[in-house]
């Protein structure tokens, strides 16, 4: 495969080689980057070390799309997604999605992306969102993340049983949860990789000092998504987020001084969704700037988030226009007695990039009437950087393994 396939583009100028990291500056380096410099480059099965293209119905969402590989391409040099009104596998709209399963995966660290946004910051309905999951989930395959998306969670206890309930206990568990579904906490099925699982039954490893399997799953973190709100005045949004199973009573996670830091509440919100029978989410929501979508100003901002996984010191913050917007301290995880859970950790597994276009009323309202299309999302940039006494790359590393457990079920 010729060109320019280093794991570091070349194209990335120098004093982009290093990166200040938002919570100590401490210098970081960079360990992966695609700078999409190269017009025309296409995401088919086989074009790209790194990145690949999906061909799919994100029925999971119930998503008005078809994701689809033609929807994707660089272009003057950025990477873009069209959505179009175009019928697509019986359905109405043409999106797109592209993610670096199994290709280039990274734990801990912080990546950015110089980002424009789709569409304006006044008419409801698109979707953008750069995200990562853990790799032994596979986004848009319902088999692959069924057990898994989205827990992260490392103990033997009620917290990964089905419905995080056993004959009906507790009874939080059954009754502060979501008000559209009979109050129940979690329709989640149980944690498949968990550290309950018996010697013998398939697990990817490895395992404790006492020789039980550590948990392992398919978490999700949020770069971004992106949506416009509001009644009678609308604005764009953006809502970064971390997403966890098992849940908290009521869906509430341990938000104070000490584990929630917003940098500016003038412009930045909890976020008023908690989450739901099949995720609870820790998010923030901060309005966008205007210019930064394609029909409004045609600029681009940076948006990333920056992470330690574990547990103790373990965190994960958000950076939006370029700032640091919020951290959440592993903290605001900790064990919850009253659904008789324990605590969460901040995603471990090795993590792969997702960047999607779609449009789904799951997300929001979807004003057909004012949308304009084509709509575009542009990446004219992705940078990954780690500090370097802790550079951790790699779909398969020997602490969080995927790579036999993948070969094992590939089909699914």
């Amino acid at each position: 495969m010729p060109g320019n396939w280093g794991l570091i583009d070349a194209d990335t100028p120098d004093e982009a080689r290093t990166r200040a990291d938002y919570i100590t500056g401490k210098d970081w380096q960079l360990i992966f980057s695609d700078e999409f410099n190269v017009d025309g480059h296409t995401f088919y099965p086989g074009d790209n070390p790194y990145w690949e293209a999906m061909d799919l119905h994100y029925w999971q969402t119930n998503n008005l799309e078809w994701y689809d590989l033609e929807a994707l391409m660089t272009r003057s040099g950025s990477f873009e997604i069209t959505l179009l009104r175009k019928e697509n596998h019986n359905l109405l709209f043409m999106g797109g999605m592209m993610s670096s399963w199994n290709k280039f995966c990274f734990t801990s660290g912080l990546v950015e992306a110089h980002v424009m946004l789709p569409g304006t910051d006044n008419v409801q309905g698109l979707w953008p969102a750069i995200w990562v999951m853990g790799n032994l989930g596979r986004a848009g395959y319902s088999t692959s993340l069924d057990g898994m998306w989205p827990y992260t969670y490392d103990v033997c206890n009620i917290g990964t049983a089905p419905n995080q309930t056993v004959n009906g206990l507790p009874l939080a568990a059954t009754e502060n949860g979501d008000p559209g579904n009979g109050d129940v906490l979690s329709y989640l099925p149980g944690q498949r990789l968990s550290w309950c699982t018996c010697p013998g039954e398939s697990h990817p490893g490895p395992v404790h000092e006492n020789n039980e399997y550590v948990g392992c799953a398919a978490p999700e973190i949020d770069m971004f998504e992106v949506q416009v709100g509001g009644n009678k005045t609308k604005y764009g949004a953006v809502s970064q987020s971390g997403q966890w199973g098992p849940f908290n009573n009521e869906y509430k996670w341990f938000n104070n001084s000490d584990t929630l830091t917003i940098q500016d509440h003038t412009q930045s919100t909890l976020n008023t969704y908690l989450g739901g029978i099949y995720q609870q989410a820790t998010s923030v929501v901060m309005r966008t700037d205007p210019e930064a979508y394609e029909l409004t100003g045609f600029q681009y901002l940076i948006y990333g988030f920056q992470y330690k996984p574990g547990f103790g010191d373990a965190y994960i913050s958000w950076i939006a226009n370029g700032q640091l917007a919020w951290t959440l301290k592993q903290a605001g995880m900790v064990a919850d007695t009253a659904v008789e859970i324990s605590e969460r950790p901040v995603p471990q597994e090795p993590m792969f990039l997702i960047m999607n276009l779609g449009m789904s009323r799951n997300f929001g309202n979807v004003d057909l009437d004012h949308l304009t299309f084509p709509a575009t999302l542009r990446v004219d940039y992705i940078r990954m950087y780690q500090d370097p006494d802790n550079v951790n790359i790699g779909c398969d590393p020997p602490d969080f393994p995927t790579a036999a457990y993948i070969n094992e079920y590939v089909d699914i």
